[in-house]
């Protein structure tokens, strides 16, 4: 039951119901960049940890398009409070209001009340994501979520010796063995598509891959060298989104994986996707979400977040 205790904040952005929706379900890119599981879309369930402070486990129960989402507390774990029940039941609701040329959000933590133990740091983060995290999301397009622990080393575009952007880079200092790191590689369906057919793990295999009627994409391993790199080959692509559909083919998936410091570093690259390319932005942004948000939870926990 709602009360006027539950903690809630709310704020006003020029941006439409539908952008302010589609921020609040990008949950790595405000909350956590180490969510596990779907965050968008209804009955799916993801769990949300930090470091040994914080684990919870979210249902998505309500979902209603550009106006409403509410999570379940299914369970959940403080290590700094008695009652580890505080959170457990408890519902947590953003809602969105369209008033004349702006977008009222107003989020709450329905159960999450002053007599809670844990209510003045629970409700002071809730203000640090909300207030500034997702609010920032939505009116600048980059959040401050929490960082993949002791794994994301740097991600961005790759340059040139001037400085200038070549092509789309990320890499990451991963706490697992080389091998764990290019097995998974391997596995594309468990991670990018589960719309996929071949095979992709040995040099001369073939695979295709699917995203609706959005992207399609087939792809040569032309050099697999267990533990050390994957390279994929773009024989063909059709992106409907596009003018020229065909951007990706010929382009190149670089895995190179290395030790450092009793770590494995994964460097992937996509060479061919430059910044003169009109898929260039939206491009990077897939890739940032099955790369940081699918490939690498793939890796450390063994479940990733293939699909659209």
């Amino acid at each position: 039951m709602r009360t006027t205790q539950d903690y809630t904040i709310s704020f006003l952005v020029s941006q439409t119901p539908k952008e302010v929706f589609r921020a609040v379900n990008d949950v790595r890119g405000w909350w956590s960049e180490q969510i596990e599981g779907r965050t968008d879309q209804l009955n799916e369930v993801f769990n949300y940890h930090y470091q040994d402070v914080h684990r919870s486990r979210m249902k998505i129960i309500e979902f209603i398009p550009d106006k409403k989402v509410v999570w379940l507390v299914e369970d959940n774990y403080f290590n700094f409070i008695k009652d580890q029940s505080e959170w457990k039941n408890t519902k947590i609701s953003f809602e969105m209001v369209g008033k004349a040329d702006q977008t009222e959000l107003v989020f709450t933590h329905i159960g999450l009340v002053p007599a809670d133990e844990c209510y003045d740091i629970c409700s002071d983060a809730w203000g640090n994501y909300i207030g500034g995290s997702l609010k920032d999301l939505i009116t600048k397009g980059k959040g401050n979520p929490n960082p993949y622990q002791a794994a994301i080393d740097s991600a961005g575009k790759k340059k040139d010796a001037d400085g200038e952007m070549t092509s789309y880079s990320a890499t990451f200092l991963i706490d697992k063995s080389p091998a764990t790191v290019f097995n998974a590689i391997g596995e594309v369906s468990k991670w990018w598509s589960p719309d996929f057919t071949g095979t992709s793990k040995s040099t001369g295999d073939a695979f295709e891959v699917n995203f609706g009627d959005i992207h399609y994409s087939k792809h040569q391993v032309v050099e697999s060298i267990p533990f050390k790199r994957i390279i994929w080959l773009v024989t063909d692509s059709k992106l409907s989104f596009l003018k020229d559909q065909k951007e990706w083919t010929g382009t190149k998936n670089i895995f190179e994986i290395t030790t450092e410091s009793g770590k494995t570093r994964l460097t992937f690259t996509h060479q061919g996707l430059q910044p003169q390319l009109e898929c260039f932005k939206d491009c990077t942004r897939g890739w940032q979400r099955y790369i940081d948000g699918s490939l690498l939870p793939y890796i450390l926990t063994g479940k990733g977040s293939p699909g659209l």
